[in-house]
């Protein structure tokens, strides 16, 4: 039997999300947020908040790209909330370029990333995460995890957490594996955790001072 790393389909057939979005970076074609939008249909909001939270999610430098992905994944969050089954943005977002984002080593740890959940991903409970509420309870908690990213302190590493979680609830969701959103959720809250503990050590630390 073939090791499932060399796999290029899941149990049911399916292309295996890893080669899919390594197809898509590696083709010519033009690669926005409207083009993704466009290429992974009824998950694309799952798959968009992948490719905007994964420079946060990871330790590379941004030069403060982050802060315009975050705000952009909270928008479309809230779509999520009020039931919108299609992305929208303003025009000038959906031009972003996504394939830019995921140029050199982002884009290939992404898929790394992918890949090791790929491996311990099952369809656990996958009729859950399609249900409306569930649905609308998925995308509050994108949008706060993503708040708490974006108003970490800069260069404090606070945000890798909160961001790390949107990331693994998003893999949930295309993975269709409610466990895996389970984890994802349980990362985030740890972060949101480490904030809330540092902010309250600088608070009580200025105390200490005047």
């Amino acid at each position: 039997m073939a090791d499932q790393a060399h796999k290029t389909t899941d149990s049911t057939g399916e292309p295996l999300l890893s080669e899919v979005l390594q197809r898509w970076l590696n083709g010519k074609q033009s690669k926005t947020l409207a083009d993704l939008s466009e290429a992974f249909g009824e998950k694309s909001f799952a798959i968009i908040f992948l490719v905007l939270m994964i420079l946060a999610a990871l330790p590379l430098p941004t030069g403060g790209v982050t802060h315009v992905t975050e705000l952009i994944t909270m928008l479309i969050s809230l779509e999520l909330v009020a039931g919108r089954r299609t992305v929208w943005l303003p025009r000038r977002w959906l031009k972003l370029e996504a394939g830019k984002l995921l140029a050199g080593k982002g884009g290939q740890r992404l898929i790394a990333v992918i890949k090791w959940f790929e491996r311990l991903s099952r369809r656990r409970w996958s009729s859950l995460l399609v249900r409306r509420g569930v649905v609308s309870v998925t995308g509050l908690l994108v949008f706060i995890l993503t708040l708490a990213a974006f108003v970490a302190p800069p260069f404090s590493g606070l945000d890798t957490l909160p961001a790390l979680g949107v990331v693994i609830i998003s893999l949930a969701i295309i993975l269709e594996d409610a466990l895996i959103a389970v984890i994802g959720v349980t990362v985030g809250a740890a972060g949101i955790g480490l904030e809330v503990a540092a902010g309250a050590a600088i608070y009580n630390g200025l105390n200490s001072l005047f």
